[in-house]
């Protein structure tokens, strides 16, 4: 955690000293008075300022941030996050120079693990829980469409050979695609099997109606 001590004529302007040097607003720090101000002698000699500790309370988000950072950093990239925040999640999105395929890995399960590791940074220093989703480079759009394009493929085989197709292992991000994107076809259906980390999609014929 970490703390300051500012001094000031009253404890306002000690806190508001204090806030300046953060840089950050008074919401995000807790206040301890350490001195009460006091005139001296006659009012004019010995005066004594105002002092005060601030500790500051990390910010989710701001720490999830920071840990992304410094493994960027270990992993020699220098990044920028842009941050948007919804009803549903907190939206992380990486870029930068060299190669920031790095941090999405093969089909992103270097993301997918960055992810996870930055979640679970955020809601150590939460009251609630948050749920943050990571990208970089607009992988994740680019592999929503992927695997869009790659179930209806799929799904006319299926309708061509009469035999059910199994994917490979996927996350359940990534399999929620495939089911939603198959959901109305009018001639196949899928489902998943297996347990994590190898479950996978299932692309089979529907059942014909009597």
């Amino acid at each position: 955690m970490k703390k300051i001590v500012a001094s000031g004529k009253t404890i306002d302007d000690a806190v508001r000293s204090g806030l300046t040097h953060l840089n950050v607003t008074k919401d995000r720090v807790k206040v301890l008075v350490m001195e009460q101000p006091s005139k001296g002698l006659f009012g004019l000699i010995g005066v004594k300022e105002a002092k005060v500790e601030l500790e500051l309370i990390p910010d989710p988000t701001i720490e999830a941030e920071q840990f992304l950072r410094d493994v960027s950093e270990a992993m020699g990239l220098t990044i920028a996050i842009e941050r948007k925040t919804t009803k549903e999640a907190t939206y992380l999105s990486v870029s930068g120079g060299g190669d920031i395929g790095m941090l999405i890995g093969r089909r992103g399960q270097t993301l997918d693990a960055l992810q996870y590791l930055v979640n679970i940074v955020a809601n150590r220093y939460s009251d609630s829980h948050l749920r943050i989703v990571l990208d970089a480079e607009d992988f994740r759009e680019r592999r929503r469409k992927t695997l869009e394009e790659l179930s209806e493929r799929l799904a006319g085989r299926v309708v061509r050979t009469k035999k059910e197709v199994v994917l490979e292992p996927m996350s359940s991000h990534e399999r929620k695609v495939i089911h939603s994107q198959l959901q109305n076809h009018p001639r196949v259906k899928t489902y998943s099997k297996g347990d994590e980390p190898n479950r996978r999609v299932v692309i089979a014929l529907k059942e014909k109606q009597m």
